[in-house]
């Protein structure tokens, strides 16, 4: 019999954040749809993470900004910044999703890829949250990480349509986690501290030059900084019918970025931990068709034989 293929979920991710672009309840949807379509749906086992400890969130996170999240302490400007209503449900999602990316690190190193379905905070900073995030989980997993000397060096591949501002600037002054951006370079934020390296795209940049960044891009990359771990923020909002974005990427330009992102980790012989990030199409079944898609397209290449 198969070993079982280990999947990161937990039911708090869907949180009840009113009318809001943010369809938090996506996680869900694609939960259901993997247990009712996926080939591989006898084999998934998905397995829920604990909340993030302390001691871990403060490994990027300011004790401050953690103590006036867990007491709501928040100002007015704080929130606004964040763009999120703030609640204890909220806090408590973002804590358990923390441990969900460290959960889905802990995978890919055993079995060279761990899927979050879940995770991507990457507007996150040390001292604050914005843009939809609240903590950023792929700096505490790689943080985690390297304290408990499971890996030395990291690459972080952000394909959202936002470049990662809050990595970035978090990883800014060390040399042992490498951040890649590519992004609508004309959209939120519109203060980018410098990954270290950057690729912003003009408007509707299409599935074609898309590619081509990353085709000019990622295999030098790994052969260069050669990291033991890449965390994969495949976000579905460089798709052409974002209700925030401005790219032109269809759902099978999206499906090629992810098939090449796997396969230069299989290449290069590199585990991969991927996060979901954003996605807030017109319709939200586009939205988790594509995260769906991410996430088949890992487990066909992965576990194919």
């Amino acid at each position: 019999m198969p070993p079982k293929i280990r999947l990161v979920y937990s039911k708090d991710y869907a949180v009840d954040i009113g009318n809001h672009v943010f369809p938090t309840s996506k996680y869900n949807l694609i939960k259901e749809r993997l247990l009712k379509e996926s080939d591989f749906r006898h084999r998934i086992e998905f397995v829920r993470p604990e909340a993030a400890s302390e001691d871990d969130i403060l490994l990027v996170h300011d004790k401050r900004y953690l103590d006036k999240l867990k007491r709501g302490m928040l100002t007015k400007d704080e929130i606004l910044r964040l763009e999120l209503p703030y609640s204890k449900n909220i806090v408590k999602s973002s804590l358990i999703c923390c441990g969900g990316t460290i959960m889905a690190v802990e995978i890919a190193l055993f079995e060279k890829i761990g899927l979050h379905i879940g995770g991507g905070f990457h507007h996150a900073f040390p001292d604050h949250g914005e843009g939809f995030c609240v903590l950023n989980d792929i700096a505490v997993a790689i943080r985690s990480a390297m304290r408990r000397s499971l890996i030395k060096r990291a690459l972080v591949i952000d394909c959202d349509l936002h470049q990662g501002n809050g990595t970035a600037a978090i990883f800014s002054r060390d040399p042992s986690v490498f951040t890649f951006s590519i992004h609508q370079e004309n959209n939120y934020p519109f203060f980018k501290p410098p990954s270290s390296l950057d690729i912003g795209l003009r408007d509707h940049a299409s599935d074609k030059e898309y590619m081509a960044a990353l085709s000019a891009n990622i295999p030098k990359l790994l052969s260069d900084f050669k990291p033991d771990l890449i965390i994969y923020v495949a976000g579905a909002d460089p798709y052409k019918e974002d209700q925030i974005g401005g790219l032109a990427l269809t759902k099978e330009g999206l499906r090629a970025r992810d098939e090449f992102i796997y396969n230069q980790a299989v290449n290069f012989c590199v585990p991969i931990a991927v996060v979901l990030a954003g996605g807030y199409a017109v319709r939200q079944e586009d939205t988790v068709d594509i995260h769906y898609n991410t996430i088949m397209t890992g487990l066909e290449i992965f576990y194919k034989n």
